[in-house]
């Protein structure tokens, strides 16, 4: 099997403010190094059921430059870095078999996170046929585009209930939870012995004869819905109104515009360009 891992930070245990996900900025450095052990943590115990040999990962949060390559195991290979594709947080999850995905948050709209939001801060939400979307919702649905499972995230609790009812039968490994501005976490070893415990029962149940592998990765990819209708509340006038120029857009109100498909890869071009 390959495996595709997907990394954010604002999901990553204890994290609770704008500050420790950026850069240069206070407390950034401690959260980038739990980032990296989460991700490891997934990595290895993927590695020692043997039966995985391959792991792509993919640093997507902001600057795409946060892990720190050297304590990750040295038989994966980290795309960092923006490839500049719609599928974004997901660049290279094509020709994988399986997906997982750490460090992951709640989305615009909801208080399971200090931090929550989808994409960036400038929308009030993006709803995908009526649901509330995060981008754990987005980018599950476009691995199911791609004939791919998701079946591992850690994250807020909140994101991680709201996982459940997405991929049914998903592992999650919920670090912390939000609390108004606050993060209630977990101790952060602690947190690494759960990411462990929830790869060991993912690997576990994975057949290791190839030919039954495939079968059940393939029976825990989720459906997509015949059609989408995409909606992006916006917070100011003018984000609304350059993106009701995307083709095909709606503009249903002063902030907020629409986007009908069948599609999901145009529901997503339609988001990387709006957003």
């Amino acid at each position: 099997m390959k495996l595709f891992v997907s990394s954010d930070i604002e999901g990553t245990c204890g994290i609770a403010h704008w500050d420790e996900t950026e850069i240069g900025k206070p407390g950034y450095d401690r959260f980038s190094g739990q980032m990296t052990k989460e991700v490891a943590a997934v990595c290895e115990t993927a590695l020692q059921s043997g039966k995985t040999q391959e792991i792509l990962i993919k640093d997507a949060h902001d600057s795409a430059r946060n892990l720190k390559a050297e304590e990750l195991p040295e038989e994966v290979k980290i795309l960092r870095g923006w490839v500049g594709v719609p599928c974004n947080m997901m660049a290279g999850v094509r020709g994988c078999d399986a997906a997982v995905m750490t460090g992951y948050h709640s989305g615009a709209y909801s208080d399971g996170n200090p931090l929550s939001h989808t994409s960036n801060t400038h929308n009030m939400f993006v709803k995908i046929n009526g649901e509330f979307a995060s981008e754990f919702r987005i980018n599950a649905m476009f691995a199911a585009y791609c004939g791919i499972p998701v079946l591992f995230v850690s994250g807020d609790r909140a994101l991680c209930a709201s996982a459940e009812t997405i991929v049914p039968g998903i592992v999650t490994a919920p670090v912390s939870e939000g609390m108004g501005g606050a993060a209630l976490s977990v101790q952060p070893g602690r947190a690494l012995k759960m990411i462990r415990t929830g790869m060991t029962k993912v690997m576990e149940v994975l057949p290791a004869d190839p030919a039954e592998q495939k079968a059940y990765l393939r029976s825990k990819v989720i459906p997509l819905p015949e059609k989408m209708h995409v909606e992006v509340c916006f917070k100011d006038l003018e984000a609304a109104q350059h993106g009701s120029n995307y083709p095909g857009a709606v503009r249903d109100d002063a902030k907020q515009i629409s986007f009908d498909t069948a599609d999901f890869y145009e529901a997503v071009r339609f988001l990387y360009f709006v957003l």
